[in-house]
């Protein structure tokens, strides 16, 4: 069982034309039951649904969100582990130099309030 594809070209290594679910992530892609996304998705693929995720997709566009099709049954979304207002913004409301749930700790990979 690899990982849950992320792109048309790991969907085809997989002979699937088609998901029933995309899993749409704020959190970057790690295949870890620590992660709500991998599990979710392990746990969905598990009872015979095809899955695919997109993870920390630039919401100022749409482009990231087609790259998988569309989903025979629906998209689910979650802003990540963290809510992004927390991950943005410390007690004082000053705003974090780094997400420790992206690549590299690169801060601003997801929108404030994701899940509103």
């Amino acid at each position: 069982m690899g990982f849950l594809p992320m792109s048309r070209a790991e969907m085809k290594a997989k002979n699937w034309e088609e998901l029933d679910i995309i899993l749409v992530s704020g959190d970057a892609y790690v295949d870890h039951p620590a992660w709500a996304a991998a599990l979710l998705g392990r746990f969905l693929e598990y009872h015979g649904y095809r899955v695919g995720i997109i993870a920390q997709p630039d919401w100022r566009t749409g482009e990231d969100f087609m790259q998988l099709g569309a989903p025979r049954l629906f998209f689910g979304v979650s802003a990540g582990n963290l809510d992004s207002m927390v991950n943005h913004y410390t007690a004082d409301k000053k705003k974090r130099r780094q997400d420790v749930y992206s690549p590299g700790g690169k801060a601003g990979m997801r929108p404030d309030r994701a899940t509103i």
